[in-house]
Formats: C-alpha cells, sequence, structure tokens
C-alpha cells in the first residue's frame, strides 16, 4: 500500500485518532489527509510541469501537512536543508530542474531565489484549512513504487551535491524492515527532533502513517525540551544522533532513562563507546544503527540494548538487506575491513538527472557507499570510517572538498585542506589548513567573514592553522589523514 492509500485509510478507520502534535497544535489522522487532499488540489491548480516541489519550511506541522500534500499529486518532494546559504539553495533547486518552491511568510529567501533560479515559482503557502476540498481522485492515489517520493541532496563520495531518488517503495521497504527489527514500538508514539528534510526526519513521518504511531515534532533539537518530551512518559521512540545523546545525557545529569522509552535509533556517525556505555548505564535501550540516504536510511541496525544485558546487540543487516565487505574487487572474510556495499529494495533509484554519477555507485545492483568497515563471526556491521574524507559534525555531513573551494576564492589563499578533528560534543569539528600567498595577509577573523556569506553554519571551520605547506604524495595529491597527525600540529 502506497503512502497516499495508509493515509486514506488511517482516516476512514479511525479518523480521531492523533496522528501528529506540534509545540502547540494536534492533528488527527481525518484532520491530516483532508489537509493534504487540499493541499494537492491546490498545486495540481497551480503547478506547472511534473518536476519536483521544493519545501523551505521549519520541521513543523506545517512541513508535515505540505510533505502529504505533494505525496498525494504524485510529484515528488524535495526537503530543503534550511541551514543552507541561499546560494547553495539555488544550486540545488537549479539542479532539480525545480519550478515550484513554497516557502512560509515572512522569508526573505523567497524572493532572493525568485531573482536567482530562472522561472521559479517561489511562494509562501497559504493555510491548508481555508482551501477547496477537491473531489476528485488525486494522483498520488495510483502512485506505482517505483515512482519518485522524495529527491534528497546528498554530496555522495565525491563532494558535489547530488539529489538521491528515493521512490514509494524504498520508503515502504524500509518502513517494514524497520518494524521487523525494531518491534512494536514502531506503531506507537514517535519523538521526531531530527531535520525532518533528512532521510532520519521524512522516514519517521512515513512510519507514523505506514503503522498508525503518532508523531511529536519538535522543529529544532533542544536537549532540555527533548528531556521533558520524554519525561511525559508516553513516547515509545527517538531517533538521535550521538551530538544529541551526548548533549541530552549532560542536561539530565545523571537521571535515569525515562518511563516508556522503548526505543533509542542511534545514527548519523559513529559513536563514542564511552558515549554507548553512559547511555546504558542510564537504563537507555539504544539501537545502533548504519545508514546513507542512497538507502533509505538504515542499512543495518541493532537491536534494543536493554538494561541488565552486558554485550551490546550486533548491528545486523534488515530485512532484504544484503551487505557485502569488498577490497580491491573481492570479498574479504570476516574481521577483514574494506568497502562497504549494500543491495536491497532500500537502494535508491539513482542520482537525479545524473546517469554517469548513478553508475559509479550502482554497479550490478549494489551501491557502493564509499564507507568502510568489517563484518564479524556473527554478520555484525562494524563501521570504521565514514568515508574517505567525510567529516561528521553534530550529525550532519560536511565535505572538505566544498569547503577548499571557498576558501581557495579568497584572494589571500594559496592553498587550503580541511579535515575533521575530534571533538568532545560534535563528535568532529571541522578544521581549515591555509598555505597564505607570498606577500599577502590575512587572519582567521577574515576567513571566518569570508566563509559565513558562502557556507552554512555547520560547514565553516571552527579553527584555521596557518602552515607553510601542506602534506601531498609523490604526484601532489593531497593527503588529508595527515593533517591531524600529532607531530605536524606540535
Amino acid at each position: 500500500m502506497n503512502l497516499v492509500l495508509a493515509l486514506e485509510s488511517r482516516a476512514e478507520r479511525t479518523p480521531a485518532a492523533i496522528a501528529g502534535e506540534g509545540v502547540d497544535e494536534r492533528w488527527t489522522c481525518a484532520t491530516l489527509a483532508g489537509r493534504a487532499r487540499r493541499g494537492a488540489g491546490y498545486l495540481l491548480a497551480g503547478a506547472a510541469g511534473d518536476g519536483p516541489i521544493a519545501l523551505l519550511m521549519p520541521g513543523d506541522g506545517r512541513f508535515v501537512a505540505w510533505f502529504h500534500a505533494v505525496a498525494y499529486t504524485g510529484r515528488p518532494v524535495l526537503p530543503l536543508n534550511a541551514r543552507l546559504t541561499t546560494g547553495e539553495i539555488a544550486q540545488q533547486l537549479g539542479a532539480a530542474g525545480v519550478q515550484l518552491l513554497l516557502g512560509v511568510a515572512g522569508d526573505a529567501r523567497l524572493a532572493a531565489l525568485r531573482s536567482r533560479v530562472p522561472g521559479l515559482v517561489a511562494t509562501a503557502v497559504p493555510e491548508l484549512d481555508t482551501l477547496p476540498l477537491p473531489g476528485s481522485r488525486l494522483p498520488g492515489e495510483d502512485a506505482t513504487s517505483d515512482a519518485t517520493l522524495a529527491v534528497l541532496f546528498t554530496s555522495g563520495t565525491s563532494g558535489r551535491s547530488k539529489g538521491a531518488c528515493l521512490s514509494w517503495g524504498n520508503f515502504e521497504a524500509s518502513a517494514d524492515a524497520s518494524l521487523e527489527r525494531l518491534g512494536p514500538a514502531v506503531g506507537r508514539r514517535w519523538l521526531s527532533c531530527m531535520p525532518l528534510f533528512h532521510v532520519g526526519g521524512l522516514s519517521i513521518l512515513v512510519r507514523s502513517v505506514m503503522y498508525g504511531g503518532p508523531v511529536r515534532v519538535l522543529p529544532l533539537f533542544d536537549a532540555a525540551a527533548v528531556s521533558d518530551a520524554l519525561d511525559s512518559g508516553d513516547i515509545a521512540g527517538v531517533s538521535l544522533v550521538p551530538t544529541m545523546l551526548s548533549r541530552l545525557l549532560a542536561h539530565r545529569a545523571g537521571r535515569p532513562a525515562p518511563a516508556g522509552l522503548d526505543v533509542l535509533l542511534l545514527g548519523g556517525a559513529a559513536a563514542p563507546r564511552e558515549l554507548l556505555a553512559r547511555a546504558h548505564q542510564a537504563g537507555y535501550p539504544v539501537c545502533a544503527t548504519y545508514g546513507l540516504t542512497e538507502a533509505t536510511s538504515q542499512v543495518a541496525t541493532a537491536r534494543p540494548w536493554r538494561a541488565g544485558v552486558a554485550d551490546r546487540p550486533p548491528m545486523l543487516p534488515l530485512q532484504g538487506t544484503e551487505v557485502r565487505i569488498v577490497l580491491d574487487g573481492r570479498d574479504v572474510p570476516a574481521g577483514v575491513p574494506g568497502e562497504i556495499m549494500v543491495r536491497g529494495p532500500t537502494v535508491m533509484k539513482g542520482y537525479f538527472d545524473d546517469p554517469a554519477a548513478t553508475a559509479r555507485v550502482i554497479r550490478d545492483g549494489w551501491l557502493h557507499t564509499g564507507d568502510i568497515g568489517f563484518l564479524d563471526q556473527a554478520g555484525g556491521l562494524h563501521v570504521l570510517d565514514r568515508r574517505d574524507d567525510l567529516v561528521v559534525s553534530g550529525g550532519e555531513n560536511v565535505y572538505p572538498v566544498e569547503v577548499e573551494a571557498v576558501l581557495l576564492e579568497h584572494p589571500s589563499v594559496a592553498e587550503a585542506a580541511v579535515a575533521g578533528v575530534p571533538d568532545p560534543d560534535l563528535g568532529a569539528r571541522v578544521v581549515a589548513w591555509i598555505v597564505v600567498k607570498n606577500g599577502a595577509a590575512t587572519d582567521a577573523r577574515v576567513l571566518s567573514v569570508h566563509c559565513s556569506a558562502r557556507l552554512a553554519g555547520y560547514k565553516r571551520p571552527r579553527e584555521f592553522r596557518f602552515v607553510s605547506d601542506l602534506p601531498r604524495n609523490a604526484t601532489g595529491k593531497l593527503q588529508r589523514r595527515l593533517l591531524t597527525e600529532p607531530a605536524r600540529n606540535s
């Protein structure tokens, strides 16, 4: 059953059941379905073409309703990262051929984007409850499993922004596999404090409709707000990245896990063992997970690590998902690291309008993740690196090539290199090594201002180190891993 039919079924069978909750409102299944239908009618009456419809709005009840409204039109939704600069957003809109962008009143970026993207209609959404209810059948009700439900931009393994096309079937398979691995908690109330423009956030919305569990939406992560929500005792599941969990534990200052919490899905970056131990000691049912946008979030997930159990459960591939570890073109034995490769019904259709990039990462049905890990004797996956050069800072992916390109635009910078340095709060902080041009002068403040105008906050270097040269091999290729060696930074 596709997402639209699932929501229609919920509205018909349990119209008064709570589908979602925001900071100051609740909505029933019937209300959500009605708003989605009204929104779809509005979009179909005025939206030209058949390309993606973009959403630039906070992760609140409006986002939830308009996400479903776009699904009802049968067109792909492109949720935009609100933390990106206007230039970065414009680049994604142009790459996806977006003609319609939905935002909120008062957002000055709408006008700026109209001026940057030819032919773009960027409009503030109307109140859904004021729109007429269409009487006819809507295209989303007939959407097939191979149709694209969402286009989510990710830099993949090369650093260049690409739109991963995830189908209705991808999301359904991911939801089914989550139910099998995580159990009945998937069908109960979840707290969503993940960005809804990320695949992890969208997956919560899809599972909510597929299995009937209401979702409580927090637009931004705030440790105190998350703690209070969990203390209500009616939250069965929550998804966090390690930075969020670290801040939650610090806020709670040793208080045990709240009653009622059955699943804490922890992904986005490798979690330090010390953090996992602290969470387990406090009674949090942590389920470590590895995934990526191109595989509709989860690839391998552990069952909840319950209190009183000494050994952490293994991170096993999800139902229907195959994982191989390959080195130099050959599968390697258990315990030997290599590239993680994935095959199964959650693997994306490909990158939007980029067959060459798609062919590089999907070969013979296998997704080449670029991530390094190994399988143990029990089939558990251990992830060693989140790609060769990727920096995961606060759960956000930062690609050094992109940051270096911005730094090299500054007239005083001769060379630039970016890498991640371990950070107790962020997991890794972005650090830039700079070689200044002969005769030029610059400092950290000047470069910070330069980056602020061109990069989202989480991508900007938090530290600048000025050096005379950068480590390179015999062919001149930059060796980023050598940047963080103690001898080089002493």
